[in-house]
């Protein structure tokens, strides 16, 4: 009897972390998608604090939720099957296939990570059996050959599997030349062979003037270039992945409605921003540390992985500070998840959930106290904000629960009857655990009109399908997908 076909498989890995592997895999996922083919994304271990709930219970990067979306699809655990979310300096809580399995520092996860290659791998081929080709993600770069021994997420995931790599380097970062050739140079002859070749990435200028350095490179490691690929403003439009994106400067956008975002040090799902970004009436400022809190309209306090350390850095900082004298001035307060719970009197974590078992003084700001104890809320959730009615759709994602006088003033209500948040007496300040608020067109209208602002009409969502496409557009005109096709092998299933 025949063995049925297996997907064929092909696998971008980078020259180093945040040269755009996760743009380009959403790209070309949704470029094949719109060629007929059956695609799936795939990142066998990701580190962000930036996650997605996914249909079946779980979650993942939201890179993996993102790239879902370019194949049509709903987001599942195998698409993501390790996620590590740092707590601290050294040490990050371990999801594995959605579910949180316990809490590694930095040097016990290296010795334990070769044991989740199995799970890896399983949710691999289950991606396989569904799709004509997977489209798979490294992680930072092959080139840390010092991370090699039991690697899971770029060449020993590649070897153990059989997929073929294409290197990606970031030319906007400078050196990448020397990256490209020293990631050939520190390879052993077996990984040098599984790389077909490279791509280069953010390039802004007259692709032609890099010709020769194509040259260079291809002489120097015997790969081939697939293309050099502009750099695509749509990305603006897309959520980012990682925490270092906040680190680039935001141009002023001239909104008349000043909101200002604290970035805390475990700052996670950041996202929840981006479609306040994207109105020209708001100036969106993410806050960095070292600096105080610029005047402004609005504080949002973001969620968190590590709320009370968030907390005891927020006040490091001087925030509360600045913070209780923006609320005496007549401003306004919103927390989401972690934010939330930070606005509230105290918080409990007894059983070390998320660092050393303890508690806190909260900020005060609501009548609520936060116990961080039982199981994780992992789920998508819909309803309406109580004062305007307006549709809201998100997902919750968060340890604990937050009783108090204000949960008496909730801020949603949610299908099935529930209620999410709490508010002050007089509306200023206010929290929820619902992330994604702000995609909802129609909320978003309505709370910036209590703002004293208008929305432009933006369709959020429209906008992300117009960016994707429009990513796609390019890679099929820079990027040769032809050959990349060409090198992702067809392999059979024994």
């Amino acid at each position: 009897m025949t063995s049925p076909k297996r997907a064929r498989a092909v696998m971008l890995q980078g020259t180093g972390s945040d040269v755009g592997k996760s743009l380009l895999v959403a790209g070309l996922c949704r470029a094949l998608t719109r060629r007929g083919l059956t695609v799936r994304p795939f990142k066998p271990q990701n580190m962000s604090n930036n996650a997605a709930v996914t249909a079946d219970g779980g979650e993942i990067g939201r890179a993996q939720a993102l790239q879902a979306r370019a194949c049509g699809v709903a987001p599942t655990v195998h698409m993501n099957p390790v996620l590590l979310k740092p707590q601290s300096d050294v040490g990050s809580q371990i999801v594995l296939r959605g579910v949180v399995v316990g809490n590694a520092r930095a040097a016990d996860y290296q010795a334990r990570k070769g044991e989740l290659l199995g799970a890896v791998l399983d949710s691999f081929e289950r991606l396989r059996a569904e799709a004509d080709i997977v489209v798979v993600e490294g992680a930072g770069s092959p080139a840390e050959v010092n991370l090699r021994a039991g690697d899971i997420a770029n060449m020993g995931f590649a070897t153990a599997a059989d997929v073929p790599v294409i290197l990606v380097g970031d030319i906007d970062r400078g050196g990448v030349i020397a990256s490209l050739v020293g990631t050939h140079a520190l390879l052993p002859p077996d990984e040098r062979a599984r790389i077909k070749g490279f791509l280069i990435n953010k390039f802004r200028g007259d692709a032609r003037l890099f010709e020769s350095g194509l040259r260079i490179i291809e002489e120097r490691t015997g790969w081939r270039g697939f293309g050099v690929v502009p750099w695509l403003k749509e990305a603006a439009t897309l959520p980012a992945e990682d925490a270092v994106a906040l680190d680039r400067p935001r141009a002023a956008s001239g909104g008349a409605l000043r909101v200002v975002v604290p970035m805390l040090s475990r700052i996670a799902n950041f996202d929840d921003f981006d479609p306040l970004a994207q109105e020209p009436g708001v100036e969106l400022l993410m806050a960095p540390p070292g600096r105080p809190l610029p005047d402004c309209d609005l504080v949002i306090l973001p969620g968190t992985k590590a709320t009370i350390a968030d907390l005891a850095f927020l006040r490091a900082q001087g925030w509360d500070i600045d913070l209780l004298a923006h609320w005496r001035r007549g401003g306004r307060v919103l927390g989401i998840c972690g934010g939330y719970q930070m606005m509230g009197r105290t918080i409990a974590d007894p059983d070390g959930i998320e660092g050393p078992p303890g508690e806190a003084v909260g900020l005060g700001l609501l009548d609520v106290d936060t116990v961080l104890k039982g199981a994780k809320v992992l789920e998508e959730a819909r309803g309406v904000e109580r004062r305007t009615g307006a549709a809201v759709a998100g997902y919750e994602m968060h340890m604990g629960r937050t009783e108090g006088g204000d949960r008496a003033r909730p801020i949603l209500t949610l299908d099935g009857g529930g209620t999410d948040g709490a508010a002050s007496e007089d509306g200023r300040a206010q929290g929820c655990y619902l992330h994604g608020l702000f995609a909802a067109d129609g909320f978003r209208a309505a709370f910036l009109a209590g703002l004293g602002a208008a929305s432009s009409g933006l369709s959020y969502d429209a906008a992300v399908e117009r960016a994707l496409d429009a990513i796609a557009d390019r890679l099929e005109r820079e990027m040769d997908i032809g050959a990349i096709l060409a090198v992702a092998e067809q392999l059979s299933s024994g």
